[in-house]
């Protein structure tokens, strides 16, 4: 049976950002585990017949030290670049966001396409098994996923986990989001930066053009609609057409080439942790992490790129110590 040090079971943002600094810290027995087919979570890029949209995160800013050490070597390797923004510059990948999450994944073991489905604690390890009936032992463990499918997974597991902890996680709420991807056979008349994040239409949060963005070469725009919004209309099959509807004076749909409909489930946390990680068994060995969870002294105080980053860089020195 494959045995690891320390199992990240979550392949977004944190858990790459845990992965590298446990890397740094001298562990090299980690496992990536991720249900998706690649690496990233909502650092998600899409290819559309000859270009290619970011369906999930657009940017990111840097309000901590921390980050900006970061940022400074992945714009020195090439892999980010500024995009837009005055007071804090929104930067961006330079090849979609998911190509900076393979490049932060680039170097350690992964199992992709493979959900956890039980965890179970037998003679000082952790034993792990996926859907397929893959089973692999680790001594620690880091769950990385939005909080809900934390606490499905300990409910199917037989690891004994405080009530006060499990009640912390159920209060972490998220809203949805609805992402339409659009293809066009010509320019649009969005601005030089290729997004507009204002007087939107009310539920409209952002449109991207990314041809203008720099990331694709065909004309693919992206639609991005507000939680409040996509909460309201969750599994309605007249989604799509309501966006179009909204989006007419922006875009359009007579030069439309083909369109798709992305959505995210677990897209923002309407009701946060503040705590960047928490301990699931007391003991340091079985923790919980992720964009919702942040630190005390947080002064967004909602999920984002950064929060998600610092919640995996504490979470892994948590581990360590």
């Amino acid at each position: 049976m494959e045995k690891y040090e320390i199992t990240i079971v979550g392949a977004g943002l944190a858990g790459l950002t845990a992965a590298r600094r446990l890397s740094k810290q001298g562990r090299n027995q980690i496992l990536l585990v991720d249900k998706s087919k690649s690496v990233g979570g909502r650092l998600a890029t899409r290819r559309v017949a000859n270009g290619k949209a970011d369906h999930g995160a657009q940017f990111f800013t840097v309000r901590t030290d921390e980050l900006e050490e970061d940022v400074k070597e992945w714009l020195n390797q090439g892999w980010i670049k500024p995009w837009f923004g005055e007071d804090h510059t929104r930067y961006t990948a330079v090849d979609g966001m998911n190509k900076l999450a393979k490049h932060l994944g680039d170097g350690f073991s992964s199992k992709l396409q493979s959900e956890v489905s039980v965890i179970r604690k037998e003679e000082g390890y952790y034993q792990l098994e996926d859907l397929e009936g893959n089973v692999w032992q680790s001594e620690k463990v880091l769950l990385t996923m939005p909080a809900p499918q934390i606490v499905q997974l300990i409910n199917q597991s037989s690891i004994s986990i405080q009530p006060q902890v499990v009640k912390q996680l159920k209060a972490v709420k998220f809203e949805p989001t609805y992402v339409g991807i659009f293809h066009f056979k010509s320019g649009t008349t969005l601005p030089e930066s290729g997004q507009i994040d204002h007087d939107l239409p009310d539920g409209m949060e952002r449109i991207v053009d990314h041809q203008k963005k720099g990331i694709s070469e065909d004309v693919i725009v992206t639609v991005y609609m507000t939680g409040d919004w996509s909460r309201r209309h969750f599994g309605e099959d007249y989604v799509m057409g309501l966006m179009k509807e909204m989006a007419e004076p922006y875009l359009d749909w007579e030069d439309l080439e083909s369109e798709q409909l992305k959505r995210w489930r677990y897209a923002q946390a309407k009701q946060v942790l503040r705590e960047p990680y928490v301990d699931l068994t007391g003991d340091g060995t079985l923790v919980a992490a992720g964009d919702a969870f942040l630190r005390s002294n947080d002064p967004a105080g909602r999920t984002r790129f950064e929060s998600a980053y610092l919640s995996g860089k504490d979470a892994a020195a948590y581990l360590s110590w």
